[in-house]
């Protein structure tokens, strides 16, 4: 059964982050930053609508006296690997919900064949846009730039980008190429693009959320034929608990980073493994398409 949204309480943000003014009062502080999870079965968790409103108060940590600023509705909204799969999900989930959302890709073909789309069934004035490699520190300036260019802040940054390298094999027999991909994209990328999203929000009035993606091997079970993803996951849910700790240390209360755990999604990376009838029947069964699954494990309601 794939799972839809799991949050473990060790990766939520730290209790010195204030709650949801709308929710009640969570019994485990650990759960203070966001409106509480509730589990749908399974062990399966999902987070709950805030009643009128996606009203959220966060602290400016620059500011001396600690005033609150509310997080309101539309968000600005900005995911990366956005032009297909899960991250294309979330991003028409986002449109949906009447919020302001920047995708982007590698491909500049497949960023405006998305764009185009999303604006002829959501209008123009709400998507943007652009080119960004995340293994690369100048392109994720560049999509910050970009971003404010359009948005001027971003309550939402959500690290989709991924790549297995369209390669399922053992590692003895993976192409340096190959590895270097998988090692950049989903290790490097992910840190870069937490490194500028951090720097970003903190110095925006209204703070910020950053979701790390993990995938397969995240939980630390092997993850054989793709060795090098599982490695990586895994090492995307050990640096989302090291920021925890680090804006705690530096007494950070207006910016968080959250894990989001989407379980087994039916994307062209994972059917790329997919060599048999037999492997397809089954990713059939225990898979969800991107579309069900981004809106059982939306970040924001």
């Amino acid at each position: 059964m794939a799972s839809a949204l799991a949050l473990s309480p060790t990766l939520l943000p730290f209790s010195r982050h204030r709650r949801s003014i709308l929710s009640p009062a969570p019994q485990n502080p650990l759960l203070s930053s966001i409106p509480r999870p509730h589990l749908l079965g399974g062990g399966v968790v999902s987070l709950p609508l805030v009643p009128s409103g996606r009203v959220l108060w966060r602290v400016r940590a620059e500011t001396p006296k600690q005033e609150r600023e509310p997080m309101v509705p539309p968000f600005n909204v900005l995911i990366t690997g956005s032009t297909k799969g899960i991250g294309l999900a979330f991003a028409k989930e986002f449109l949906k919900a009447g919020d302001n959302v920047v995708v982007c890709s590698r491909s500049a073909e497949r960023v405006e064949l998305t764009i185009k789309q999303l604006r002829e069934e959501f209008g123009e004035k709400h998507v943007w846009g652009t080119v960004c490699d995340v293994s690369k520190g100048e392109d994720v300036k560049a999509l910050i730039t970009f971003a404010r260019d359009k948005l001027n802040y971003i309550d939402i940054w959500i690290n989709n980008a991924g790549s297995n390298a369209y390669s399922y094999k053992p590692l003895a027999e993976t192409a340096d190429d190959d590895l270097m991909e998988v090692v950049t994209t989903n290790t490097i990328g992910v840190m870069i693009c937490c490194r500028e999203a951090i720097n970003m929000m903190l110095n925006q009035p209204r703070g910020g959320h950053i979701f790390n993606i993990d995938g397969a091997g995240s939980d630390g079970r092997p993850t054989p034929r793709f060795a090098a993803y599982g490695a990586t996951k895994q090492s995307v849910v050990h640096l989302t608990k090291s920021l925890q700790a680090e804006l705690q240390m530096q007494d950070v209360k207006n910016v968080m980073v959250h894990n989001l755990s989407p379980g087994m999604v039916t994307t062209d990376l994972l059917m790329s493994g997919a060599n048999t009838k037999q492997a397809k029947f089954f990713i059939n069964i225990l898979a969800e398409p991107p579309d069900v699954v981004s809106l059982k494990c939306m970040p924001w309601p």
